[in-house]
């Protein structure tokens, strides 16, 4: 297995130029624990690395830090010796998610992802509100999204129609496949996405068969999977942690547990650019701080009256619209209280400082 087979182009070759010098050698860091990594090498060599702390104090924060995806510059060390990350190469892209809970830290999912393909099936899973999350995170790492509408096999291909329809309307140019994982139907799909080098990130809600569909790209029975409650449509996690996987028929595949929160992790810019109908439309307002809500010659709300636009997914872009902006403002009152307390902690220092001066003045007479 070769560096391009791993990922490897001219984008990473230059950044690594300066490593190599230094002797250090290329790898993609495939498995990630509390305490090491488990990284790939040219000629699929396979090795356990540890992380220099320097690269560690050096992460503004935790997303900085290498990841699952990420090709880093290693220290192989002396025979006997623990192999060391010394840098990490940057990112081409990136798949994220706001980290869960009140944080307003990013979550990286995958780096240097080509394609993400989100997992879902036309029965309870399905949901297009959730679909967009999906689709606003994963454009703005630089990823293409493909959406597979999986477990054919347990639904009629006019529930399948259906559903493929409502997420074609969603954008007419995104990528949606019909599949039985189960049965291996459809799954030549993969062949237009997958090739040398191209890394397909799975991601998708817990009991949706992406451990099925990812045993059938391997060929081999290797995720444990579990059976799905009848009423409530959930399955267990048979996924507990990301793992960069080489696919027999070529390519790359990051498997993630199921995702219980999408929360958003992205910008004003990238969510327009989600809902160009709706941007589009917001231009016909009578006023241009339209709210949307009832507002005097609203014209996104006449829009959804003439059945233009779903009102659900009007719905769905105000509620992504305010996530966005309560990030932000929380990000940014975050910012104000790490500035502020490095401020204080200076004045500190620089106090103690002028105080062990002034001591060491007096100790020798000098005052």
């Amino acid at each position: 297995m070769t560096l391009e087979d791993l990922g490897w182009s001219p984008f990473f070759e230059r950044a690594f130029a300066a490593h190599a010098e230094r002797g250090w050698l290329p790898a993609r860091l495939a498995t990630e624990t509390p305490i090491n990594y488990g990284a790939w090498f040219e000629g699929g060599g396979w090795r356990e690395v540890v992380l220099a702390g320097r690269v560690w104090h050096e992460a503004a924060t935790d997303a900085d830090l290498p990841g699952v995806g990420d090709w880093v510059a290693v220290d192989p060390g002396a025979p006997g010796e623990d192999a060391v990350v010394r840098a990490r190469l940057p990112r081409r892209t990136t798949f994220s998610r706001k980290m869960p809970g009140k944080s307003t830290q990013e979550q990286l999912i995958g780096a240097n992802v080509d394609c993400v393909a989100v997992v879902t099936e036309p029965g309870t899973d399905f949901n297009l509100r959730r679909i967009e999350r999906y689709l606003a995170l994963i454009r703005r790492g630089g990823a293409a999204p493909l959406v597979l509408l999986n477990k054919t096999d347990l639904f009629s291909a006019s529930e399948t129609d259906a559903a493929a329809s409502e997420l074609q309307r969603l954008d007419e140019a995104l990528a949606v496949h019909a599949v039985s994982a189960a049965k291996g139907d459809g799954l030549e799909a993969f062949a237009d996405v997958l090739g040398r080098g191209v890394t397909l990130c799975v991601v998708g809600s817990s009991g949706v068969g992406k451990s099925t569909l990812i045993n059938a790209l391997l060929g081999e029975e290797s995720q444990w999977t579990s059976e799905v409650n009848e009423v409530t449509g959930k399955g267990r996690h048979t996924t507990t942690s990301r793992e960069l996987v080489p696919l027999p028929g070529g390519g790359l595949l990051i498997d993630n547990p199921g995702m219980r929160e999408i929360q958003m992790w992205t910008d004003e810019r990238t969510l327009r650019e989600s809902f160009v109908d709706i941007e589009a439309l917001a231009g016909g307002c009578r006023f241009h701080d339209c709210r949307h809500q009832g507002d005097a010659g609203c014209a996104l709300e006449a829009a959804v009256a003439d059945g233009r636009i779903e009102g659900g997914r009007l719905r769905n872009f105000l509620n992504l619209e305010d996530e966005v902006a309560r990030l932000r403002a929380r990000a940014e009152k975050r910012r104000i209280t790490v500035e502020r307390r490095a401020r204080r902690n200076h004045r500190v220092k620089a106090r103690n400082l002028a105080d062990r001066i002034e001591l060491e003045k007096d100790e020798r007479g000098e005052l």
